[in-house]
């Protein structure tokens, strides 16, 4: 017998709002920011169009949406990395940063619409949306100034480099690895394990130099 008076269970808020981001970053990850359409996001998530309109207001709005998702997950993934391979007392700071890369490398190697949301259509189309990726990046650098601060520490009760130069190495480790994952995703056959340690191969051995006082100079 047919029941009537009943009506079928709403998908709750959040869960629609992630469905609909799911479907946004698929979307602008692999067609683009300005040639994908709020059509196709929509059909996509399995919504109406005025319904990404009613949760997320405009396209603009939608893609600042899908930024802020995706850096945050890939933040909480290399802190997640470290911090789960650092549970045990008295990890050496190459490990943890090897957890980290790791990490970051499997991340954007298993998300490479978000990766290419952050760091193609985001970077390229101006404000706001340059902004929030600054803004993760920096999150991202200040972490890893911890790691090495950390090191020459550890090393050194009185480092031979200062705050700025640990900054400055974060800095452009964050950069390698940028253009590393770019390069791994677009190159068939690398691992996230083969990605973290090419860098730690190229980054770690100047690092370690320092660490026990070895500097580069220019001869003249």
């Amino acid at each position: 017998m047919k029941r009537t008076g009943t009506k079928a269970k709403r998908m709750p808020r959040a869960v629609r709002e992630q469905q609909m981001l799911d479907a946004a970053v698929r979307t602008f990850g692999q067609r683009g920011y300005r040639a994908a359409s709020m059509d196709e996001i929509a059909e996509l998530a399995g919504v109406s169009k005025p319904l990404v309109y009613l949760y997320l207001n405009s396209k603009e709005e939608l893609f600042t949406a899908c930024i802020r998702r995706e850096a945050a997950a890939l933040v909480a993934a290399v802190r997640a990395g470290v911090e789960r391979d650092a549970a045990g007392p008295g990890l050496p700071a190459d490990r943890q940063l090897w957890a980290g890369l790791t990490a970051f490398f499997t991340h954007t190697a298993e998300n490479p619409d978000g990766w290419a949301v952050l760091h193609q259509q985001a970077r390229t189309h101006g404000e706001p949306f340059a902004a929030e990726v600054a803004a993760m990046r920096d999150e991202m650098a200040a972490f890893v100034t911890g790691l090495i601060g950390e090191a020459a520490r550890g090393a050194h009760q009185d480092p031979p480099f200062g705050d700025r130069d640990v900054s400055g190495l974060a800095q452009a480790l964050v950069g390698a690895a940028e253009s590393l994952a770019q390069w791994a995703n677009e190159t068939p056959g690398v691992s996230a394990k083969e990605a973290a340690a090419t860098l730690m191969n190229f980054a770690w051995t100047g690092l370690g130099g320092l660490m026990d006082g070895r500097r580069w100079s220019p001869s003249r």
